[in-house]
């Protein structure tokens, strides 16, 4: 009975007409599980008496604590923005987080009993955790010690400011809380400043040299690979918190890509432009400038993608260009793609090539609020209770800065990515072509460093270790702490730590693997140094920055970066 109410006209007109509006297709998901559930009124009748029933003893017991009546029970677990002690010992706002569990409770249980294929379970499913995050006690004045409290001891006035900082981020922040402040950290000043030159710049990226900080270095260069959906100087954070830097002053003569921000006129650039235009492009500047063949690539995210492929394109070539792959928080095998499975379905890809087709881009905002929504405790709710709730200003951090940078996507590129990779997994299977060549990762035959995270909500490291087991030549494979930014930002402290396990070839399942995983005690970037330099050939004297061929045409970070 559920299956043909879901499969009705009536329904199916309302599933076209939500898809208009609604591109990654929620609403037309939570249609399908309403007729679902609306099928099964029995269940979902028992469902509701329960939930009133329970819901009813909640405020009973809310009374009798009130009256000293029962005693305080332990805090409900939940996340960290429900730590106020109140929440434990005031009889209102323990009420405030027994009802929010039980309201969770009962949506997951309704939306476990709708009747759904894979697809529209993942949709209604991530909605459901969307809506449980948005109805948390914390996020509203009434139920919000900490809110409270700061409005008795200010007077009002932070109630005041929030109020100021919402008008304020509606009207000039696509209508999300500020989670850096607009003249916080500067790029070029306190973001991406290890020293260097532009030495190459075409319509798609500009290649930065860096400056040397030893007497010699490694005779093998190395080229950073970033992604483009954000700016490239997540590699080179802020002093301290760069990876270049670290790898500069450990010898090695580095490189890095800076993307340009596609305009309107780059919407026909596809997956083979990036490729030709991207890492083939620098890989060339750079054997012409060091003399070396080849290089080390160091790569991060979609960055990870593009370089492997681009690996694989040369070996089915014959050709040189990369020495080694350094991948970070990076798939190659789609099967698993975590919380960001919800946007790449078929369906999904197709609404979106129409919403760029007007503008010929995916707008920067429109990434940066997926990924947002992927944990939107931290980093949605988060900031509307601070600035909006408390009035209070965000507090300057360089990870923030540079997630706040987004960048905008060109129609074809974002597509056609999305289309091979998360919809069809062509990588993975060796279906995929680019620049007339088929690529097949087993025929990458120089060896790999691959780098996880155990909390990416992005990258699974599951799926990243399944990634991995494609790669020929050896892999070295490591799983860090943190997530998909920090995981990669990490360098060394008393919390870091990561695991490897000493293993000929990477066992079929990645518990296996975890299992006989050893912990360290440090930054995986202290593991990485020796097994680089390893890869990086005999000391050698300086070379130039830049060369007569590629002259350096202006100072790092350049002029992509502020596009």
């Amino acid at each position: 009975m559920a299956e043909n109410t879901a499969d009705s006209p009536g329904l199916a007109a309302l599933t076209a007409l939500a898809a208009r509006y609604d591109p990654i297709g929620f609403g037309a998901a939570l249609v399908r599980a309403g007729a679902s559930l609306a099928g099964q009124p029995a269940p979902v009748a028992r469902a509701a008496v329960d939930y009133c029933v329970r819901s009813g003893q909640a405020g009973l017991t809310s009374m009798l604590r009130a009256a000293g009546l029962v005693p305080a029970e332990p805090a409900v677990a939940g996340d960290r923005r429900h730590g106020d002690p109140a929440y434990r010992d005031n009889s209102w706002f323990a009420l405030c987080l027994r009802q929010h569990q039980l309201f969770a409770e009962q949506l997951r249980a309704l939306s476990s009993a709708a009747v759904l294929d894979p697809t529209t379970r993942r949709k209604v499913d991530f909605a459901v955790e969307q809506v449980i995050a948005a109805a948390a006690p914390a996020n509203f004045v009434v139920s919000n010690p900490s809110v409270l409290r700061r409005a008795f001891d200010t007077g009002g006035q932070s109630l005041v400011r929030g109020m100021a900082n919402m008008v304020r981020d509606l009207a000039t922040n696509d209508g999300q809380p500020r989670q850096v402040p607009s003249d916080g950290l500067r790029v070029g000043t306190e973001l991406a400043t290890s020293p260097g030159k532009v030495v190459y710049r075409n319509r798609l990226i500009e290649l930065i040299q860096y400056a040397p900080a030893t007497d010699t270095v490694h005779e093998t260069p190395m080229l950073f690979s970033p992604p483009w959906i954000n700016k490239y100087y997540v590699m080179d954070l802020a002093p301290g918190r760069s990876l270049v830097e670290w790898a500069v002053r450990h010898g090695h003569t580095c490189f890095a890509i800076s993307y340009r921000n596609p305009d309107q006129s780059m919407r026909d650039l596809g997956m083979a432009d990036y490729l030709r235009e991207g890492p083939l492009a620098a890989l060339e500047v750079i054997r012409e400038i060091t003399g070396s063949p080849s290089a080390n690539v160091v790569a991060l995210c979609l960055g990870g993608t593009l370089a492997t492929a681009t690996s694989a394109w040369l070996a089915a070539r014959g050709e040189p260009g990369v020495n080694s792959l350094t991948l970070m928080n990076t798939l190659l095998d789609f099967t698993e793609p975590g919380p960001l499975g919800v946007f790449t379905d078929a369906a999904a890809v197709a609404n979106l090539a129409t919403v760029m087709d007007d503008d010929g881009y995916l707008p920067a905002q429109t990434m940066k609020a997926t990924f947002d929504v992927l944990r939107p405790a931290e980093l949605v709710w988060n900031y509307v209770v601070d600035g909006w709730l408390m009035g209070a200003e965000p507090a300057s951090f360089d990870m923030l800065a540079w997630n706040a940078d987004s960048t905008r996507m060109p129609a074809t590129m974002h597509t056609e990515y999305l289309t091979a990779c998360y919809v069809e997994n062509r990588l993975a299977l060796g279906k995929m072509e680019l620049a007339g060549e088929r690529l097949d990762l087993g025929d990458i035959e120089h060896d790999s460093y691959v780098i996880t995270a155990e909390a990416d909500h992005i990258a699974p490291w599951t799926g990243v270790y399944a990634s991995a087991r494609l790669l020929g030549g050896a892999v070295r494979f490591v799983l860090s702490n943190s997530g998909h930014i920090a995981g990669v930002v990490n360098p060394p402290s008393p919390k870091s730590r990561h695991w490897f396990a000493d293993l000929p070839t990477l066992p079929e399942e990645p518990a296996q693997w975890r299992a006989d995983a050893v912990e360290r005690r440090t930054s995986w970037w202290e593991d990485w140094t020796p097994w680089i330099a390893a890869h990086a050939g005999a000391r050698v004297a300086l070379p130039g920055v830049g060369s007569a061929t590629y002259p350096p045409l202006s100072d790092a970070p350049g002029e992509y970066v502020f596009g």
